[in-house]
């Protein structure tokens, strides 16, 4: 217990050092992202320290998250709807009721070969007829007003509605997911959930009626009760109080902002652990690592393995989900972008690893260490690298350790990596 309160303490006295010596508004940035990367990590915590289960679409899942933002809290675009947007969604009604009826005619009839042909025209004439509305609707909402809109937009809602509509989209994307792949051997499972996260982040940037794709969508509404920077400093009140204590407005008023993200993520961060505590020490919890320790041993005592599979998979994509709709809310826009495996996928994993698969509170130390190490080498490392190569002359040498700086925040992750696994193999707080 001592060593676990002095590792919290150390990596807590690293934000504060970064926020001496660096600045505050940094070392509050870096701390926001960490919370919600954090949050994500519990999720795969869940899915992997819980019942070993390898997945790798965690960006496709906080992508889902994100694009529940848009659709929930951003401005509606009424003639862009009322272009194609009943008919886009008639189209896909009509496609998932195809697969639906496909699935429901393989399971009733005989197997042979009309059923097979059968299945075949279901799924052909349900393909054609698809196309055949959802193609012109697409065509039509994206004509209109194509450089500020060009989407169906959102419904206008506050943006705290879309935290957990982002972990239902999650987990309904999961349940397909699962139903379909559970059944494949881990590392099977790991190459299909990561093709199918790639598959999300594809749609997402190509559709542009949905979030404008590569245009990116901005200035998606602040979560209540966060305000704007600019209204905090026309408002006497507050410009009165930071004059009392001698701080510039417009660097008070960021601070301020940041501080409530913080509270807020932080506030979800203790529900999640506390519901995972609870989760883990029930007997539910027991039985997810009494399969996850030997899924024929507890195959054998009656429990339904794949069932169980699929319903820690669901949970944890969902809080995977809730993580990336309270970024897009931060960062107040989505960039399809910028979701890329590194960050999305494999970095969460790092955060796992080190702090302690199976122990919750060792995800928490690994997401606040790890996400201090990823954001604050992007500042650190070029700094470090001028002061390395200053007694250099100019030159090839000089120009090519200074362009490869930024390189090194991998490098870092690496290095941290590898003296974990050799010196610490279960994480820095292992499951007990």
């Amino acid at each position: 217990m001592n060593r676990n309160i002095i590792l919290f303490g150390i990596v807590a006295l690293l934000y504060l050092l970064t926020g001496y010596f660096q600045s505050w508004n940094l070392s509050l940035t870096i701390l926001n992202t960490a919370l919600i990367a954090t949050i994500a990590a519990l999720g795969v915590n869940m899915q992997w320290g819980y019942a070993g289960l390898f997945s790798t679409g965690v960006m496709g899942f906080t992508a889902l998250g994100g694009l529940a933002v848009v659709l929930v809290s951003a401005k509606p675009n009424a003639e862009n709807w009322g272009a194609g947007g009943p008919a886009i969604l008639m189209g896909l009604l009509i496609g998932a009721a195809s697969i639906a009826l496909a699935i429901f005619t393989y399971n009733r009839l005989k197997p042979g070969r009309n059923r097979n042909l059968i299945v075949a025209a279901i799924l052909i004439g349900g393909f054609f007829l698809f196309r055949g509305i959802y193609d012109p609707a697409v065509i039509a909402v994206e004509a209109v007003n194509p450089q500020f809109a060009g989407n169906i937009g959102g419904l206008g809602l506050p943006s705290l509605l879309a935290w957990p509509v982002g972990g239902l989209l999650a987990a309904i994307a999961a349940w397909a997911i699962g139903k379909t792949a559970l059944g494949l051997r881990s590392d099977y499972l790991a190459i299909a959930t990561l093709g199918i996260a790639e598959i999300v982040i594809a749609f997402i940037r190509n559709e542009d009626w949905l979030a404008r794709g590569v245009k990116n969508l901005i200035d998606l509404p602040r979560p209540w009760p966060v305000p704007y920077e600019v209204n905090m400093q026309k408002d006497p009140g507050f410009i009165d109080f930071v004059a009392n204590y001698g701080l510039d407005p417009a660097n008070a008023s960021t601070i301020f902002v940041k501080l409530l993200y913080a509270g807020m993520f932080g506030i979800v961060l203790l529900i999640v652990i506390w519901l995972s505590e609870r989760a883990l020490n029930s007997p539910w919890g027991r039985m997810m690592r009494a399969i996850r320790d030997n899924e024929v041993a507890a195959e054998a005592m009656g429990k339904d393995v794949t069932r169980r599979h699929l319903q820690v998979f669901i949970l944890g994509s969902a809080v995977i989900g809730f993580a990336g709709a309270m970024m897009t809310s931060m960062d107040g826009q989505l960039t399809p972008g910028t979701y890329n495996p590194l960050r999305f996928t494999f970095l969460i994993w790092v955060m796992v690893i080190v702090g302690g698969s199976g122990n919750n509170w060792g995800t928490v130390l690994g997401g606040l260490l790890i996400g201090w190490l990823w954001l604050v080498v992007e500042f650190l490392g070029p700094n470090l690298m001028g002061v390395l190569t200053s007694g250099l002359s100019e030159g090839p040498l000089k120009a090519h350790l200074i362009d490869s700086a930024q390189h090194m925040r991998l490098l870092t992750l690496g290095v941290i990596l590898l003296l974990v696994l050799r010196f610490s193999p279960r994480g820095l707080i292992p499951e007990k």
